[in-house]
C-alpha cells in the first residue's frame, strides 16, 4: 500500500493493496521483529542510529534537508528504493521523471512508510525500516514474501 495504487506490479508496482488484506486481528503471524532481523551489510542498517517510532518502525536521516519539515496531511513527493532485508532490491523510482506524490497521513501509502516520514525536512534522505505490521503483514504482495521487514531509501523532494 505504498500508493494505493502505485506498488502494485503492473503499471506502477506495490506498496498498495493490502488494506482489506490487513482488517484481522493478528497481522504480524510469524514475522521476526525488526531487532531480531538479519539485514544485508549493503543496506547500511544501524538501528542503533536510528530512531524507534511507537509502533516499531525505524527511521534515520542519512542527510538532513534544508527544508520544511514534513507534517501529517501535507502532499509529499519523493523517490525511493525498497529492499528486502536480505538485500533484494524491490523497486525504485529514482530514474523516473517524476517523483511519487501522497499525502501523508490519509492512507496513501503503507502506515510504516507515512508515519516515518513525518517531521522529515525537504532535502534529507531518510532510511525506513518497516516492520510487517506496518507493511504487508503476513501477505505476499507480488515479489515481498508475507511478514518481510522493509528498508527504504526516501528522499523528499518537495512538499505543499
Amino acid at each position: 500500500m505504498l500508493m494505493k495504487s502505485i506498488f502494485r506490479f503492473g503499471a506502477a508496482a506495490l506498496i498498495a493493496g493490502t488494506t482489506a488484506c490487513l482488517a484481522s486481528d493478528d497481522i504480524t503471524g510469524d514475522a521476526i521483529p525488526i531487532e531480531k532481523t538479519n539485514f544485508a551489510s549493503a543496506l547500511g542498517v544501524d538501528l542503533a542510529a536510528s530512531t524507534k517510532t511507537a509502533r516499531g518502525a525505524y527511521y534515520r536521516d542519512i542527510t538532513v534537508g534544508t527544508g520544511a519539515a514534513v507534517a501529517s496531511g501535507d502532499s509529499v513527493f519523493v523517490r525511493y528504493t525498497l529492499w528486502l532485508s536480505n538485500g533484494t532490491l524491490i523497486q525504485t523510482n529514482t530514474a523516473e521523471p517524476q517523483p511519487l506524490p501522497f499525502k501523508i497521513g490519509v492512507g496513501d501509502v503503507i502506515a510504516g512508510f507515512d508515519e516515518t516520514l513525518v517531521g522529515a525536512k525537504v532535502g534529507s534522505v531518510r532510511q525506513l525500516i518497516i516492520p510487517p505490521a506496518l507493511g504487508y503483514g503476513p501477505y505476499d504482495n507480488g515479489p515481498i514474501p508475507g511478514n518481510s521487514v522493509l528498508v527504504f531509501n526516501v528522499q523528499v523532494v518537495s512538499k505543499k
